[in-house]
Order: C-alpha cells, then sequence, then structure tokens
C-alpha cells in the first residue's frame, strides 16, 4: 500500500511541475502568440499551483486524511450555491441568446448517451460497463473545475458564462448520474425504491436548489439588495480557490490502479464529448466566446464527487479514483490545446 502510495505520489509531482515547466518554458521562448502564451500562464500555473499547495499540505501534515471534507462541504453547501444563485439571479432568461446558450450546453448530452445506448445495443457489452461509460461521459467537474478554468481563460466573461453553463448543464447530468448509480443497484431493489431514493437525493441537493430559486427571481424580476448581492458574491468569489486546493488534498494518499482503463474513459472527455459540443455550437451559431466556453465546459475532468458516490455505491470505486487523477491532472494540457484549437493563440 505504501508503495503504491509512493508511486502515486511521484507520479503527481512530476505531472505538476512538468507542466508548469512547459508552460513556463513556451512562454519564455517566444515572442509570438502571446495571447496563447498568456492563457497558458492564466489557467495552467495558477490552478497546479493550488493542486500542488493542497497536495502538499496533505505530504507535510499540515492538513489530515478527511480534512478535505470539510473543504468539500464548504464549497458545496456555501460558496458553489452562493455563486449560482447570484449569477443566476443577474442573468436575464427573455434574452433569445441566453436560451440558445444554455439549450446549447445540453444537448451533447443528450447526443452522447443514446450513442452509447446503441453501442450498446450493437456490441453486448455488460451493463455496468455501458453505466461506466454513460457516467465518465456526462459527470464532468463543471463547477468545482470548469468556472475557474474558464474564469482564469477567459478574464472578463469567464465567470458568468461559466457559471451560466455549468447551471445549464449539471441538473441533467446530475441527475442523469444518479438515476443511472440507482439502476446499477437496483438488483438489489424495485423501480420504485429507486426512483423515489433519486427524487429525495435531488430535491436536498443545493446546487439544483440554488440554480432553482435564482431562476424563479430572475424571471419574476425581483433584485436583491445591495448588502446581501455583495455577500452572495464575496461567498460565492472563493469557489474557484478552496475547490482547486481541494482537489489537491484529495488527491493525496489514494490508491491509484486500472490506470490503462481509466486512461481510456479520460478520452470521453477530454476528446469525445468536446467534439459534440464543437458540432453542437456550430449548428447553433454561437459567438466565438460562447462556443469556446462550452466545448470546455464539456471538456472538464469527471466530478471529484464522483469518488463519493463510486464508494457508496460500490462503482468501479479504484478505476474512478484513477480516472480522476488523470483526467484533472491531465486538464491543464488538453484543455489549453482544445483552446489553441479553438484559435486562442
Amino acid at each position: 500500500m505504501n508503495f503504491k502510495r509512493e508511486i502515486a505520489f511521484d507520479y503527481a509531482c512530476m505531472c505538476i511541475f512538468d507542466i508548469i515547466f512547459i508552460s513556463l518554458a513556451v512562454q519564455d521562448s517566444t515572442n509570438t502568440g502571446n495571447v496563447m502564451n498568456s492563457i497558458l500562464v492564466r489557467t495552467i500555473v495558477p490552478i497546479l499551483l493550488l493542486i500542488g499547495a493542497g497536495f502538499f499540505s496533505r505530504k507535510m501534515g499540515f492538513l489530515r486524511s478527511g480534512d478535505e471534507r470539510v473543504l468539500s462541504a464548504y464549497v458545496y453547501y456555501f460558496a458553489l450555491p452562493a455563486l449560482f444563485f447570484v449569477n443566476i439571479v443577474e442573468t436575464s432568461f427573455v434574452q433569445e441568446e441566453t436560451l440558445k446558450f444554455m439549450l446549447a450546453g445540453i444537448v451533447p448530452v443528450f447526443v452522447a448517451l443514446p450513442i452509447f445506448l446503441f453501442l450498446y445495443v450493437l456490441v453486448r457489452f455488460p451493463k455496468n460497463i455501458l453505466y461506466l461509460l454513460m457516467i465518465s461521459t456526462i459527470f464532468g467537474s463543471l463547477a468545482f473545475f470548469g468556472i475557474p478554468f474558464v474564469t482564469f481563460a477567459f478574464a472578463t466573461e469567464g465567470e458568468r458564462l461559466g457559471t451560466l453553463a455549468a447551471a445549464s448543464i449539471s441538473p441533467v447530468s446530475v441527475t442523469t448520474s444518479i438515476t443511472l448509480l440507482e439502476l446499477y443497484k437496483l438488483e438489489k431493489s424495485t423501480m420504485w425504491e429507486g426512483l423515489k431514493r433519486v427524487l429525495k437525493r435531488l430535491s436536498k441537493n443545493p446546487l439544483i436548489l440554488a440554480i432553482l430559486s435564482g431562476m424563479i427571481i430572475s424571471l419574476v424580476g425581483a433584485e436583491l439588495p445591495l448588502p446581501i448581492s455583495t455577500s452572495l458574491h464575496m461567498l460565492g468569489g472563493t469557489t474557484s480557490t478552496v475547490a482547486i486546493f481541494m482537489l489537491g488534498v484529495f488527491l493525496y494518499g489514494r490508491r491509484y490502479t486500472n490506470i490503462a482503463s481509466a486512461f481510456g474513459l479520460s478520452l470521453l472527455r477530454m476528446v469525445f464529448l468536446p467534439i459534440v459540443a464543437f458540432f453542437t455550437t456550430l449548428l447553433f451559431d454561437l459567438p466565438s466566446l460562447e462556443r469556446s466556453t462550452l466545448i470546455l465546459i464539456h471538456g472538464m475532468p469527471i466530478a471529484i464527487s464522483m469518488i463519493v458516490l463510486s464508494e457508496r455505491y460500490d462503482f468501479h470505486k479504484e478505476t474512478i479514483a484513477s480516472l480522476i487523477l488523470i483526467s484533472s491532472l491531465g486538464a491543464g494540457l488538453y484543455l489549453n490545446l482544445w483552446l489553441l484549437f479553438l484559435g486562442y493563440e
């Protein structure tokens, strides 16, 4: 066990420092492509330094095993709901551009799922593999990783677009993922019991509640008092820093196996879903910044909370842990490759 942890530690350190070195080397080696170099610095360096700080806080003993739950609870129950709520309240849902952007964000999820169902009918692989493929594709870290990354990449409009994208896609992806996990466990319960559990979990989900309440207030045209709005913006503004720092705390000391399988699954969010989003945004004829935001959001690593769900449902626990490691540490590179492809050079 200790040997495997040392391997994970060496692997994480190598990835972190190699990526930082590459990004800084690219910045210093040439005077051309200054915009792309600036995006590299704004995305890779802050995110990996925060991940590294969280990782070494565990290594040095400043934080202990289980402390990441406190950070996760703060982000999940306070910072993210505040960020979702206040940004959605300030969004006008009567504008055609906003509705088109939200719809374009949801469509790739509904395109990806039938593709896997078709492959399942065609190839007849085990049903638990079908669930693994679907969840690995649609259950991304849209809020914990996506909003910070988009904010770092597109400083002026990044937080607003990233939050709107995450708020649009999260209810669909979270609902679908929890439903799939309940279906996975249906052999031990009835369909009705599984449906009741899904509805119960969703009714208590603070992110979905924040999204729905924010939409209601926005649609009725109400405005938040300035002190409340300011407080919520301050609370929501801590999301990026704490969420990325928590990722480093989470990665330390876990057992990572099934690396090859996890890497293959990570390609679903690195390549497959962003490609679907790319063609979807072309179909909706979105402006460049909105199109880029949605493509990036659909390319975010698998959600950190999936490790908790995998343990609760006994669902491919070791593979999920490795998938989170690979996709999170690789995100700084492949997301910037997407930025390069999208013309940010």
